[in-house]
């Protein structure tokens, strides 16, 4: 006598099968170390730099930037809170001055990563969906910019513009001087930017919703905005966020250098090239000059490395999110 053996249901197997959460790109986020610890220390220093703002600014304040007591030159370290990073050769208060240097350089990297990114996503846009003859101009014009020296690029922008804003359309000495740093960084960073957006879009084209696109009638325009841009997305986003500290690096060459921001306007740049011979004085050396500006600008760059790096990975399908 043959038995019939029931069907297996498949109820307990449903009920034993783990739910996967969406992969989501803020789970991505959410999940990586390299965001969170970045992107908490940056929001730490960028909220530190701002909040105090009025206080590095306003002159009857003990954290004014350019606040000088002779009595207090070079005085080391101490428990009141405007000494905690001790004074300067004028005895102005290093805090104070290193939270405005934050300030401005911060400010200076964001302008020029958003110059830079505006103008490489459209140098890249158009040389690399049009191609042919404009593709060959934009990009051998590309590596002419690389070729030359970014430093003379910026003096000569310096030479060129900062008298022409000063003088023809009443920009003062410091404002014309920012603005020309703004420039110069902006314009020379965008390289990069163009190459990486040119790569994208040149495997974006011959895709077959383009094509559609195309036959279709839409303008360019519109397959630009609407179905390339969304598609690029990723890239542009973690390229700018590596862009900042490149920017933020630049202007701190150059203040070392004497042709950034211009005193009595500090960044951290300006402050670590104050800070150099004294803390290298052997008879009686100034540490503080030129360790707490060259950390604070260390823990920054850092901050925006790893933020990008978890952003790459983040907005990458084919890797898995960055864990530490």
């Amino acid at each position: 006598m043959s038995t019939i053996s029931s069907p297996i249901s498949a109820e307990p197997l449903a009920s034993n099968t783990s739910r996967v959460a969406p992969d989501t790109i803020r789970g991505r986020m959410l999940r990586s170390g390299r965001i969170l610890i970045g992107g908490g220390v940056l929001l730490v220093v960028v909220a530190t730099c701002l909040l105090t703002l009025p206080m590095t600014l306003g002159s009857q304040s003990t954290f004014y930037y350019d606040g000088q007591n002779p009595a207090l030159s070079r005085a080391a370290p101490a428990g009141s809170v405007n000494l905690w990073f001790g004074t300067d050769m004028l005895g102005r208060s290093l805090l104070g001055r290193c939270l405005l240097g934050g300030a401005i350089s911060l400010l200076v990297g964001i302008v020029a990563a958003t110059i830079s990114v505006v103008l490489g996503v459209s140098v890249g846009l158009i040389s690399g969906y049009r191609g042919g003859w404009i593709d060959s101009v934009l990009m051998r014009f590309v590596d002419i910019m690389y070729g030359l020296p970014y430093i003379l690029l910026i003096i000569l922008f310096k030479l060129a513009l900062e008298p022409f804003l000063a003088t023809k359309l009443g920009f003062s000495i410091q404002a014309a001087n920012l603005c020309v740093l703004f420039l110069a960084i902006g314009l020379v960073s965008w390289l990069t930017m163009a190459r990486v957006v040119r790569g994208q879009v040149l495997s974006l084209r011959a895709q077959p919703f383009i094509e559609a696109c195309r036959a279709s009638g839409l303008p360019e325009w519109r397959i630009f905005t609407r179905h390339l841009l969304p598609n690029l997305i990723g890239p542009i986003t973690v390229y700018a966020t590596l862009t900042v500290p490149q920017a933020i690096l630049q202007e701190s060459f150059l203040s070392f250098l004497g042709i950034g921001i211009q005193q009595p306007m500090p960044t951290w740049g300006a402050l670590a090239s104050e800070g150099l011979l004294p803390s290298l004085n052997t008879v009686e050396p100034r540490w503080w000059l030129l360790t707490f500006p060259c950390v604070l600008l260390a823990i920054t760059l850092l901050s925006l490395n790893f933020l990008g790096d978890g952003l790459r990975d983040v907005f990458d399908p084919k890797r898995e999110a960055a864990k530490i």
